[in-house]
Formats: C-alpha cells, sequence, structure tokens
C-alpha cells in the first residue's frame, strides 16, 4: 500500500526561501505528467544508488528525450514503496543552478549558497538526494562560477548522494575532460524513444492536454503528432516535439471553438497537419 503522499519542501537556510531545491515528488499530487515508458533507465538508476561505491549516475541524452522523467519516475516509485531497503523513505529533490547564482555579486555569495545547501543534504542523513538538471554548469570554462571543487569533495566521501543530467554533447565536452568528476557518476544512457515508443507516451499523458483544452485528441492525431514532428520538425527530439505538436493543435482547437462557436473540440490529425506544416506542404517549425 501507497503511503500518504504530502507536499514536500525543502527550505535552505541560506536563501532563507525555497526555490533552489523543489521537491520532484508532485508527480504523485498530479501536478507532473505521467511517467510512461524508460523502466529500464528508472531501474539502472535506483540500482546505482543502491551501489557501495560509485553510486552516482548520470543521466547523458539530447534535449527533450526525457531524462528528468526519469527520476520523476524515481520520485513516483519510493512514494510508492517499490525501491530497495536502502532507498526507501529517501526524498529527490532538484537543485536549480540558474536560481542558485541568481544575485550573486561574487564568488563568496556563491559558494556561500552552494556550501550552505551541500551542509543541509549531508544534515540530512542520506535521506535526500540531489538532482542536479545540466550538471556540465558545475564545471567552470573561466568565465562561469565552478562549483564542482564545493561538490568533489563531499561526493569522494559519500556525504552526498545525487543524480546529475546533461546533454551527449556537453558530457564529452565538460564531464569527460575532468577525470575527477567523471570518476564519481556513471554513465546512464538515454537515447531517443522509438516511434511506437513516443505514441505510448503521449497516449499516458493525452489526459492532462486534454484537460487543459478541453478537447478530446484522436488516436490518429496522437500517431501524426509523433510521425509528422519526426520527420519536419529537426534539431528537436522525441518525445518532446511531438508534445508540443499535441499541444500546440488543442490550443488551435480552441481558438477555432472561440471564433467560430464551433462545437467541435476533437483534435483531429488534420489539426496536427496544420499546426506542422504550411500552405505549401513545408514544416512551420
Amino acid at each position: 500500500m501507497a503511503q500518504e503522499v504530502k507536499p514536500d519542501f525543502f527550505f535552505s537556510h541560506v536563501l532563507a526561501e525555497p526555490v533552489t531545491l523543489a521537491s520532484l515528488n508532485d508527480i504523485l499530487q498530479g501536478k507532473l505528467d505521467q511517467v510512461v515508458g524508460r523502466r529500464k533507465q528508472i531501474e539502472r538508476v535506483t540500482q546505482i544508488l543502491c551501489r557501495r561505491r560509485k553510486d552516482i549516475p548520470c543521466l547523458v541524452g539530447d534535449p527533450g528525450v526525457g531524462k528528468t522523467v526519469i527520476v520523476e519516475g524515481l520520485a513516483a516509485n519510493i512514494v510508492e514503496g517499490t525501491v530497495p531497503s536502502k532507498l526507501e523513505g529517501k526524498k529527490i529533490f532538484a537543485l536549480d543552478m540558474a536560481r542558485l547564482v541568481a544575485g550573486t555579486k561574487s564568488h563568496g555569495d556563491f559558494e556561500e549558497r552552494l556550501t550552505g545547501i551541500v551542509d543541509e543534504v549531508k544534515q540530512s542523513d542520506g535521506n535526500i538526494v540531489l538532482f542536479i538538471d545540466e550538471l556540465h554548469t558545475l564545471v567552470g570554462d573561466g568565465q562561469t562560477l565552478d562549483a564542482a571543487n564545493i561538490l568533489k569533495p563531499a561526493l569522494a566521501r559519500g556525504e552526498l548522494k545525487c543524480i546529475g543530467a546533461t546533454t551527449v554533447d556537453e558530457y564529452r565536452r565538460y564531464i569527460e575532460k575532468d577525470g575527477a568528476l567523471k570518476r564519481r557518476f556513471l554513465h546512464v544512457d538515454v537515447p531517443e524513444p522509438s516511434v511506437d515508443e513516443a505514441v505510448e507516451i503521449l497516449k499516458g499523458i493525452q489526459g492532462k492536454y486534454e484537460a487543459h483544452h478541453d478537447v478530446k485528441y484522436a488516436d490518429e492525431a496522437l500517431v501524426a503528432a509523433v510521425h509528422l514532428s519526426n520527420q519536419y520538425i529537426s534539431g528537436l527530439f522525441l518525445p518532446d516535439k511531438a508534445i508540443d505538436l499535441i499541444d500546440e493543435a488543442g490550443a488551435r482547437v480552441q481558438l477555432r471553438q472561440a471564433l467560430s462557436a464551433s462545437k467541435k473540440l476533437l483534435v483531429t490529425k488534420e489539426d496536427i497537419q496544420a499546426c506542422c506544416l504550411d500552405g505549401d506542404g513545408n514544416s512551420s517549425w
């Protein structure tokens, strides 16, 4: 039986308000999209976190393929009680590097903030797992503030349990070149989902978009969103670009209904095509 889910926030005494760390357990309160697929990656991250050594996973994949969703899936499993005993009761919090750096005027200000957060996580007696998205931002390039040297000692001593995530290019550019940092993380590949997998992902989250836009999506519309986005939208990846299409189509149908008093609130394949292609059949993205 899953334990009762309650709102959960971690307050940083350094920042005086809970803006830098945000709970991912919101998924169980319906605030986040349903986790569909990625079972293999969720299990791999779970297994790494249970290791005695080298217990820090790093999710590596292109933007939009679903790295954060994997962490959300783990958070759901923890609260539902479907994880090994070593992870029972753990709480996952996301570190927002942009908010952490915002307003700092010197290295000293930044270091004080980050050190305070690290200390708070350490004082949780292992009950907090820190999710660090865009892990490459921890490695200074001479122009950015370098957080890696603050985190490395705690990571090396096993005092800081965390999960990293970054893109393939940024991992190669920054993490692989930092031998000390690379040794502390175990690479978890997050490939772009197949067309069939992307369709299943859309089916899993369509209810959220139907509720938001007050429409219904035809099955053929979801399939079209995946195929058309894959064919015509370059530079972005599944499932993110297909999700963009169904969101855009839902808004389009809403607008049409408002302007013409149309009763049609079904998003069809044609609506998806209209959002993806211009009048000449070329990509409008």
